[in-house]
């Protein structure tokens, strides 16, 4: 069953699409007027009304470009920026003296708003690449620029850049937020369903342990392995040992959606990716096997981390088929710089010296090959301690240089 839960807040682009968005018709009005007033400096005023007049229809036409960063594409950027440029180099034809005196350009500050689009969607690389190009047009359109002239394009020029370098750390700002929330929505889910689970599923299993203990038989046994049962499931809630979920990020009108989905990940080992030990050992946990391990995922290459759990697999069987039914085990998982260390330890009676050597004559391989074959495939080593009525020990090291890739 998939449960899917939606975390939705504003995005904080929003508010500079916003902005923007405002000062493109405010700047575009601004000229105009500016024009209206100053008409008599114009020796080809028609030009100027003709560029205005495409002007003010390209702007009042795209506002819903400017609206949010998926309306704003490379194209529209593209043209809104040629309009501007074009706009710019016209000047010269319209007002002649506009090299010789320092005059506004036809579109005047309406090109910092193309400069600023570019800033708030692709950063301040991007705002570099349009603020050079109105500086050139600007410097061309002069002939021979002046110390405003100068002032002027560089204001822009690091206006745009820092505007740029801001939303790209609000971005990734964002992505932080966004994650932190993801976390907090598993937290509160994985709380809720610790919960369920302690007042239903742990307090049948921990009845039907105490009933058929109480009535024997064949209830005994069915009672102990309700008892395993709980203490793994015990285990499993209270280490929060959970697969990642997959996680989207869709981005529309201005909102960030962040989407979890909780479902069955692909089978353990499938490709390249790197799985957690912690996870393969988890259901080997139970009444009588204790597991300890550290609180950060041990990653391992698919194959090593299927063959040492392998191989602690053999080793719990050893202490069934050996040490008994009763006797307790203890796996301990260690994950060092160079090497992983598993340790299975039991309480069993021990193995009476020379009994492996006879083992292995008798032609049983259960150590030989469960056990220490598995891990000299992997380039590990496994080593075995036993003391006769002290229990045995069996130390398992994979180096995590070499792991998985013999085989």
């Amino acid at each position: 069953m998939v449960k899917r839960e939606r975390v939705v807040r504003m995005s904080v682009e929003q508010p500079l699409w916003r902005a923007l968005t405002g000062y493109r018709v405010l700047t575009m009005v601004y000229a105009v007027l500016l024009f209206a007033f100053g008409r008599e400096r114009y020796e080809r005023p028609w030009i100027a009304v003709a560029y205005l007049a495409v002007m003010c229809v390209w702007t009042l036409a795209t506002l819903p470009k400017v609206a949010n960063a998926a309306s704003c594409t490379k194209r529209f950027l593209g043209a809104d920026l040629t309009i501007a440029l074009v706009g710019i180099l016209l000047t010269p034809l319209a007002d002649a003296q506009a090299q010789s005196v320092d005059h506004a350009t036809l579109p005047t500050i309406w090109t910092a708003g193309s400069v600023l689009a570019y800033a708030i969607k692709g950063g301040w690389r991007w705002a570099g690449i349009a603020s050079s190009l109105v500086a050139v047009a600007n410097l061309v359109e002069r002939g021979h620029p002046s110390r405003d002239t100068l002032h002027n394009v560089l204001l822009v020029w690091v206006a745009s850049i820092a505007i740029g370098y801001v939303v790209e750390v609000a971005r990734a700002s964002e992505r932080t937020l966004a994650r932190a929330l993801e976390i907090e929505a598993a937290t509160r889910e994985r709380e809720r369903l610790a919960r369920d689970i302690h007042d239903s599923v742990l307090q049948v299993l921990a009845m039907v342990q105490r009933r058929g203990t109480a009535l024997g038989g064949e209830a005994a046994e069915l009672g102990r392995m309700a008892g395993e049962q709980e203490v793994a499931l015990r285990t499993l809630v209270a280490g929060g040992l959970a697969r990642p979920s997959l996680v989207s990020e869709d981005e529309s009108e201005g909102a960030v959606v962040r989407v979890v989905d909780v479902d069955d990940d692909p089978p353990f080992g499938a490709g390249d990716t790197p799985v957690d030990l912690r996870l393969l050992l988890a259901p080997r946990a139970g009444a009588r096997v204790t597991l300890s391990e550290p609180g950060a995922p041990v990653m391992l290459p698919p194959p090593a981390a299927r063959e040492l759990n392998a191989a602690v697999g053999a080793a719990l069987d050893n202490v069934r088929v050996h040490a008994g039914e009763g006797a307790q085990a203890w796996i301990l998982v260690e994950d060092w710089p160079d090497e992983v260390i598993v340790t299975v330890r039991d309480d069993g009676p021990g193995i009476p010296e020379g009994r492996l050597a006879q083992a292995e004559g008798e032609g049983r391989m259960g150590v030989a090959l469960s056990i220490r074959g598995r891990l000299r495939d992997l380039g590990g080593s496994a080593e075995l301690i036993s003391v006769p009525g002290q229990g045995t020990e069996v130390e398992l090291k994979v180096p995590r240089g070499k792991a998985g890739q013999e085989r």
